[in-house]
């Protein structure tokens, strides 16, 4: 999936002679912190809530109040992976999306690319889900799929998150079974370190808090 497939049709941005008044009016209509700055077709930045509170611009336009805006953006043509990444890195809850002339041509949100998320890796689905703790020279996704189809399971979908502190990684790998008691006792008998297990169906703010986790170590 590309960044052109993520945009909301009906997330506006907010014009350079506009009044700062009404991006925070926006902002609390659509329940987001961030929204892009365009003169005409072009990008010219992202104006945050905190930038326009902290100073109490209401009157002023947003080209009047001088107020830095923040230049990140995604090509339309590049993965929903990479939109990630750039929402994570600076913590937006809003990413513009230019085309290849780099005009501005829309934007998307966490909280639709959440949704996105969810749909395209069988959260959706009953299942449980198993979280290791792998060195980055021992990970073998085959292994671990053999691990799991040995127990007459499939994985339905898989994640990893790591960090430039650290060797290891933590593989998350989604279950189309709720009942992991053999395959964790296999896991186990092949050394694999077992952080977390889900064996229940997990409500919407679970797996948004795990969504959340993924944000922030995601490391692309």
């Amino acid at each position: 999936m590309t960044a052109s497939q993520l945009i909301i049709e009906s997330l506006p941005p907010i014009k350079l002679n506009e009044k700062c008044s009404k991006a925070v009016s926006w902002m609390s209509e659509f329940k987001i912190s961030h929204l892009p700055v365009v003169n005409d077709n072009t990008f010219e930045g992202i104006i945050s809530e905190e930038s326009l509170l902290d100073f109490n611009y209401k009157n002023e336009t947003i080209a009047e109040s001088n107020i830095q805006l923040m230049h990140v953006f995604t090509y339309e043509y590049q993965h929903i992976f990479e939109a990630m990444k750039q929402m994570s890195d600076n913590h937006l809850t809003i990413l513009p999306i230019l085309d290849r002339n780099d005009n501005y041509i829309g934007s998307t949100t966490l909280s639709h690319l959440m949704t996105l998320t969810t749909n395209t890796t069988s959260v959706k689905e009953p299942g449980g889900v198993i979280v290791l703790s792998v060195n980055s020279k021992d990970y073998s996704l085959a292994q671990i799929a053999q691990i799991v189809e040995s127990n007459n399971a499939r994985i339905l979908s898989s994640f990893i998150t790591s960090s430039p502190e650290t060797t290891e990684m933590e593989v998350t790998i989604k279950i189309n079974k709720k009942d992991l008691g053999a395959i964790l006792q296999t896991f186990n008998r092949y050394d694999y370190t077992v952080i977390e297990s889900y064996q229940k169906e997990q409500n919407h703010d679970e797996m948004k808090d795990r969504f959340d986790y993924l944000m922030k170590r995601l490391d692309l």
